[in-house]
């Protein structure tokens, strides 16, 4: 009984997906295409780069990760605006 409940829960989040994922505007622009990939390719470096936060022990990588992380999210701030 239980599989059933949870098979039904991943079908409604499934189905919301699919409903949010549909209600897109039509084309982006080639402006918009060009920034939306400049937004993903940061957030994949940001996500990088707190990995590897997460596993530092030298002091001297753990700052340069630090600042990297940082203009990470000052160039996500600009391109948010």
């Amino acid at each position: 009984m239980a599989r059933g409940w949870e098979s039904k829960s991943v079908e409604e989040q499934q189905s919301e997906f699919g409903k949010n994922s549909g209600e897109k505007k039509g084309p982006l622009s080639p402006e918009d295409e060009k920034r939306l990939l400049q937004r993903q390719s940061l957030e994949l470096n940001r996500a990088r780069v707190l990995e590897q936060l997460k596993r530092s022990h030298n002091a001297r990588y753990t700052e340069m990760l630090n600042q990297e992380l940082e203009q990470l999210e000052q160039e996500l701030g600009f391109l948010t605006k």
